[in-house]
């Protein structure tokens, strides 16, 4: 595994944006080089199993999954986002940083650099959904909870900190 800096953040249910009781947002820091490009993101994830990669932005409304987990890697610029709903965190991600977004998790961009390009992928599953409220909508949680575990980290293979964090779910 790699030297850079993770850190796990959880979210409490924010009403239309339920987040994920069990499972942590990972946030690394410096995963890659600042100026290691888009495709050096979409290569690791690859490697690691997590496909159907997209270069573009976030988008700058409150959105989750409910039927699959993301990574997101900050390939150029920065981004100030809002993590876990109108209740959760804000946090700066700058270039060479990798987050991975459980299913329900809310995220949303409150502002970034003229040159933001973000590399999103996904593990194999479902086509991805994308919710902006889920109040009152329990079919919404229940799928959530339902979305399987990873085989692999997107950035470390089986030996990652997704298998650290997200090794059972209580």
């Amino acid at each position: 595994m790699a030297p850079y800096c993770s850190q796990a953040l959880r979210f409490e249910d924010a009403g239309g944006v339920p987040n994920n009781p069990h499972l942590p947002l990972i946030w690394w820091q410096g995963a890659l080089q600042p100026d290691a490009g888009p495709a050096a993101f979409e290569a690791r994830f690859a490697q690691n199993g997590w496909g159907r990669s997209w270069r573009n932005g976030i988008f700058d409304y409150p959105h989750f999954h409910t039927n699959n987990h993301e990574v997101l890697g900050i390939a150029r610029g920065r981004v100030r986002v809002r993590l876990g709903g109108d209740t959760g965190t804000e946090v700066e991600l700058t270039a060479g940083d990798v987050v991975l977004i459980p299913a329900g998790v809310g995220h949303q961009n409150l502002g970034a650099s003229g040159d933001l390009l973000v590399v999103g992928a996904y593990p194999p599953g479902e086509e991805v959904d994308l919710v902006r409220d889920a109040s009152g909508d329990e079919a919404a949680r229940a799928r959530i909870a339902a979305v399987p575990l990873p085989a692999t980290d997107p950035l470390d293979g089986p030996d990652g900190e997704l298998m650290r964090h997200w090794r059972v779910r209580p």
